[in-house]
């Protein structure tokens, strides 16, 4: 199926073009279509309430010749492709190209995720990492036996304890530290996702972090986990899955859904997802600059 106002809007370069207001209801059929892997897009869009975007991000569609909306790609500090098809993706990348704009990453759908970057790759930025296997995995429920009740919900008091353990997650992730961007900035969104309610944590008894997890990405539907972290004096001692188990329960709170993507690599990682009831539904990539 396809969206769109039939003549309007037809842009004569690749069909592609800014999205407006008047677009919102189209993008977020569109976005609707797979509330999984357009989960991050799905929470831009609920935040901004348009497609007309925000200050800081804004949204392309790709229209076909009768003027019907194919297929989308969120545009802030990073790219993100909606039910795009390789076609699809490689028109956008042909049209960022064009706009000579930075990025930090490209993620989303792997197909998509390549075909933009191999536009992309044209231009004067060049990636650092690319990687091209990530499963995309859900859960939608937890074995009770499986949970020690060990992780809760960030409080306030937690921030500082929990800022030093986001920065060696980011740098081992990553390879640098998320200072790098702004410090400042970084500051605020851990101090935003405890606020939230979305940072989650085991601590000890003199308020040291053990482990963590985030979730990144939350709407109605699905969250997103993000940066797990065990502290490393813990690590190798079996303790993964439980705390995993714990997420997935406080995930199940907000959402019926949860989800998230790992490297292919990650063998360690993997095995644990999926024996406390991930499965995967689909494949990511991401290209980090």
């Amino acid at each position: 199926m396809r969206w769109g106002l039939p003549g309007r809007h037809r842009s004569s370069v690749d069909g592609v073009r800014r999205l407006n207001t008047s677009d919102t209801a189209f993008l977020r059929a569109l976005v609707d279509r797979d509330p999984v892997a357009n989960a991050f897009v799905d929470s831009q869009l609920t935040d901004d309430r348009s497609a007309g975007g925000s200050s800081g991000s804004f949204y392309l569609g790709r229209f076909n010749d009768v003027g019907q909306m194919e297929a989308a790609c969120w545009v802030g500090s990073n790219v993100v492709p909606v039910e795009c098809t390789v076609e699809d993706a490689a028109a956008f990348g042909r049209h960022l190209l064009g706009l000579h704009r930075r990025f930090a990453s490209v993620f989303g759908p792997r197909e998509a995720t390549l075909a933009l970057w191999g536009e992309l790759s044209r231009g004067r930025q060049r990636a650092f990492a690319v990687r091209e296997h990530q499963p995309l995995m859900v859960a939608d429920s937890v074995p009770d036996d499986a949970r020690v009740g060990l992780v809760r919900r960030a409080w306030p008091a937690d921030g500082e304890a929990l800022l030093p353990a986001c920065v060696a997650m980011f740098q081992e992730e990553l390879g640098y530290s998320p200072f790098a961007n702004g410090e400042a900035a970084y500051r605020q969104r851990v101090d935003w996702m405890v606020r939230a309610g979305h940072a989650l944590v085991e601590t000890d008894a003199a308020g040291r972090i053990l482990f963590k997890a985030e979730l990144g990405v939350v709407t109605p539907r699905v969250t997103q986990i993000q940066g797990v972290w065990m502290h490393p004096d813990r690590r190798g001692m079996g303790l993964a899955e439980s705390r995993m188990a714990d997420v997935i329960a406080l995930a199940l709170t907000v959402a019926p859904t949860t989800s998230l993507y790992v490297n292919d690599y990650n063998e360690r990682a993997l095995r644990t997802y999926r024996s406390v009831g991930f499965r995967q539904v689909g494949e990511f990539a991401t290209v980090l600059f």
